[in-house]
C-alpha cells in the first residue's frame, strides 16, 4: 500500500492506542522526525496533531534530518517511542513511515502485532479528530538534539587519530550533509568535497533514477569528482543518511566496495581497536560468513540474525552480558556501538575516513587491509541473483518456488555438493521463524528469501578461497565460484520456472 496521509493518521493513532496501554509514562511521549521527502513533514505533523488528539505527547525535530538523529533521541530523551517518516533510498514518488520503541530499536513482534491489530480495528481519523497545532501535548526540539547526536558520532572515532584524508561526500540529494559535515568537523577531519550539483535535499532526486547508493550509476558524479580532485576516499549516503556507500582508488581506477567489505573491515577496525571478550559483533543471514571468522580471530561472540537491523540490534538488547559494538548487513547498514540502535551511515562514514586515514599514515591502502582480511581468513566473494514474478499468479509462483527449494532442493550446485539444507520457518536455529532457506555448499553458502517488498525472490551466494599461494589466484578462485554458483542456480530456477 502506497503511504499517505490517512495511512499515517492510521499507524499514528494505533501507536497511540498501543502506548496508553503499555507505556508507564503519563503521558507518553513519542520523538517525531522526517527528511526532505514530498509529504514528510505532512506526515510528522499529522502524526503529532493524531497523539496529541489522544493524550499522547510529541517531541518533533526541528527540521529535515537523518534517520540515525531520530534513532539516537528516542533513547536521548527518554521518550517511549519514536516516529521517522521517510522511504529511505526508495524512488521519489515513495512515502515510508518507521516505528521505533523505547528501547530505540524499530518495532519487532509482539509490538508490531499489537500495532497492526489496533489499525485494523480503529475508525479512520478524519481532521476533526486532530488536535491543533499548538496543542500543549506537542514539543518541538530545538538545535541542540543534533547537536548531541554530531557529539555521539564524533566519539567513535580515537582521539588524536590520524585524521589527514581527502574525501569526496555526496548526500544523494538528501539529508546528511550538514550532520555529515557537522560531525567530521567534530572529530578533527578537513571538510568533505560535497558534490555540488547533488549537495541539497531535493525530493525529485533530479541527478539519479534511484537514488540507492547501491544502483549503476548512482555514485558516478561522486566518482568523478573524486577522480578530478585526487581524493583519497569516496563516501555516500542514502537519502536519510541511514547507509554507506564507499569507493577507494584502486590500480588507476575506483573500487566501489561491496556492503561485506564494508561491513568486515569496519568489524576488524573496531575490534582490533578495542579490549574485551564481551564484545558482541552481529550479521544477517545473508550477509558474508568472514565476520564469523573475524570475530572467532579476535576472540569475541558473534550472532547472526534475520534480515533488517530491528532484528541485529536483539542479540545486544537480550544479553546484556555482551557488549554490542559493532553490526552490519550487506545492503550498506551499519551500526557503530549501541548508541544508536539502527543503521547509522553517518557514523559509520566516520570510522571508515579513520579507517582510511590510518592507513594512509602507515602507507598503506584500503585495498590493503581488505587483502589482509583475505589472507587471514580466505577470500569471501558475495552476489546476489533476483527472480521477478509478475502476473495475478505471481504470489502463488513465489511459494511454491520456496517450497521446492525446501522439499527438493539441488543436491549439487557447480559441481559443489550441498552438504546441509536449513529451513528457516521450521529448524530450531534460535531465529524467529521466516520464509528463508539456507543451503550450506562445499566453500560456499546460498540463502534464498522471498522479498518483503516486491513480488521477487532473492538468492544471497557467497563463494570462499582458502588463500594458500597466491592471493591474486585466490582471488580469482573465489570470483570463478561465484559466477559458477549464480550461472548453475539461474538454470536451476529456469528449470523450475518452466515446469
Amino acid at each position: 500500500m502506497r503511504m499517505n496521509r490517512v495511512l499515517v493518521r492510521s499507524v499514528a493513532a494505533a501507536v497511540a492506542e498501543v502506548l496508553l496501554a503499555t507505556a508507564e509514562s503519563d503521558p507518553p511521549l513519542v520523538v517525531v522526525g522526517f527528511d526532505a521527502r514530498h509529504q514528510s513533514d505532512d506526515f510528522a505533523t499529522d502524526t503529532a496533531r493524531v497523539l496529541a488528539a489522544r493524550g499522547v505527547g510529541s517531541l518533533v525535530l526541528p527540521g529535515p534530518l537523518p534517520t540515525p538523529v531520530l534513532a539516537h533521541a528516542v533513547r536521548e530523551s527518554g521518550a517511549d517511542a519514536g516516529v521517522m517518516a521517510t522511504a529511505s533510498h526508495n524512488p521519489a514518488a515513495d512515502g515510508g513511515y518507521k516505528v521505533y520503541w523505547g528501547d530505540g530499536a524499530q518495532i519487532v513482534p509482539p509490538i508490531d502485532a499489537k500495532i497492526s491489530a489496533a489499525i485494523d480495528d480503529a475508525c479512520l481519523p478524519s481532521d476533526d479528530d486532530l488536535a491543533d497545532n499548538d496543542h500543549p501535548l506537542i514539543g518541538r526540539a530545538d538545535d541542540t538534539v543534533t547537536d548531541r547526536y554530531v557529539d555521539l558520532a564524533a566519539s567513535v572515532v580515537r582521539p588524536g587519530g590520524p585524521r589527514r584524508l581527502s574525501v569526496v561526500y555526496t548526500p544523494l540529494h538528501g539529508v546528511g550533509r550538514d550532520v555529515l559535515e557537522a560531525a567530521f568537523e567534530r572529530a578533527g577531519f578537513d571538510p568533505p568535497t560535497v558534490v555540488p550539483v547533488q549537495a541539497d535535499p531535493d525530493p525529485d532526486f533530479p541527478t539519479v533514477a534511484f537514488p540507492n547508493p547501491e544502483e549503476p550509476g548512482a555514485l558516478d558524479a561522486a566518482l568523478d569528482l573524486g577522480a578530478e580532485t585526487g581524493a583519497d576516499l569516496v563516501l555516500a549516503n542514502d537519502p536519510d543518511a541511514d547507509r554507506l556507500a564507499v569507493a577507494v582508488p584502486d590500480r588507476g581506477s575506483w573500487r566501489v566496495l561491496t556492503g561485506d567489505e564494508v561491513g568486515t573491515l569496519l568489524a576488524e577496525h573496531v575490534l582490533a581497536g578495542g579490549t574485551g571478550r564481551d564484545r558482541l559483533v552481529v550479521s544477517t543471514v545473508v550477509s558474508s560468513r568472514m565476520l564469523v571468522r573475524i570475530a572467532a580471530y579476535h576472540g569475541v561472540h558473534h550472532a547472526e540474525t534475520l534480515t533488517g537491523f530491528k532484528w541485529i540490534v536483539r542479540p545486544g538488547l537480550a544479553d546484556r552480558s555482551r557488549r554490542f559494538v559493532f553490526g552490519y548487513e550487506e545492503a550498506l547498514g551499519y551500526a557503530v556501538g549501541d548508541a544508536v540502535r539502527d543503521k547509522d551511515g553517518i557514523t559509520a562514514a566516520l570510522l571508515f575516513a579513520e579507517l582510511a586515514a590510518t592507513a594512509r599514515v602507515e602507507g598503506r591502502t584500503v585495498c590493503d587491509l581488505l587483502d589482509d582480511l583475505w589472507r587471514r581468513h580466505g577470500v569471501h566473494r558475495t552476489g546476489l541473483l533476483t527472480r521477478r514474478f509478475d502476473g495475478p499468479d505471481a504470489v502463488t509462483s513465489m511459494a511454491d518456488l520456496m517450497l521446492t527449494m525446501r522439499d527438493a532442493p539441488p543436491a549439487v550446485l557447480a559441481g559443489r555438493p550441498v552438504t546441509a539444507v536449513v529451513d528457516l520457518a521450521r529448524s530450531d536455529t534460535g531465529l524467529p521463524p521466516t520464509d528463508a532457506v539456507i543451503l550450506e555448499v562445499t566453500g560456499g553458502r546460498v540463502v534464498v528469501r522471498p522479498s518483503g517488498t516486491e513480488p521477487m525472490v532473492k538468492v544471497y551466494v557467497e563463494a570462499v578461497a582458502v588463500v594458500d599461494g597466491d592471493l591474486r589466484d585466490a582471488e580469482r578462485s573465489a570470483t570463478d565460484g561465484l559466477e559458477a554458483l549464480l550461472t548453475a542456480l539461474t538454470a536451476w530456477l529456469d528449470d523450475k520456472a518452466d515446469r
